[in-house]
């Protein structure tokens, strides 16, 4: 029986197989580099002062203090004991705020992909990072803090800007000459 499918292999060549494992290598550097180059940069928390107790859920109002800044170090906001609902600000803001303690300052870092990207908003230009300096000084459940704000509407009464009497109260506006002519 005659074999019509051998191949002669040649010999390997002094130093070729260093060669070959050494292109592997590269190779494996290479798709290693290109895979973390498209790995979306991450929101970065620093804790400045520790804080102690639970962390606000995603369904929760954060009341803050804050200072936002772009990465050249300009201020684009401020705010004092401002509350948050933390389903309704930028991803990042939200992913950060979640790390955090009650009573604790932090660094928080969100790269452009989890803020405001390429469209940029009102005085953050587009792609920019952001820089927050927060103080996390309490947190409720959103519904009990819509309870407490329409507490406090109903508390406030129907006077609207002038008090009583003033246009946008429900008082009927006065038309005519005034009372006496």
């Amino acid at each position: 029986m005659a074999e019509i499918t051998r191949v002669p292999l040649q010999p390997i060549q002094k130093g070729s197989l260093s060669k070959l494992w050494l292109g592997v290598i590269v190779a494996i550097l290479l798709g290693a580099g290109i895979a973390w180059a498209s790995v979306p940069k991450g929101v970065s928390v620093t804790e400045l002062t520790a804080g102690t107790g639970d962390s606000p859920a995603i369904t929760d109002v954060a009341l803050i203090n804050y200072t936002g800044k772009l990465a050249d170090g300009t201020i684009f906001d401020e705010g004092q004991a401002t509350p948050l609902k933390l389903d309704s600000v930028i991803p990042g803001f939200t992913e950060g705020l979640l790390k955090m303690k009650k009573g604790g300052k932090y660094r928080l870092e969100i790269p452009s992909e989890k803020a405001y990207g390429a469209e940029g908003g009102g005085p953050i230009p587009p792609n920019s990072d952001l820089i927050f300096e927060v103080e996390l000084i309490d947190f409720m459940d959103g519904r009990e803090f819509e309870q407490r704000m329409q507490m406090m509407q109903q508390m406030m009464g129907p006077q609207g800007p002038g008090g009583p009497g003033a246009p946008g109260d429900g008082s009927p506006i006065p038309v005519g000459p005034p009372p006496g002519q």
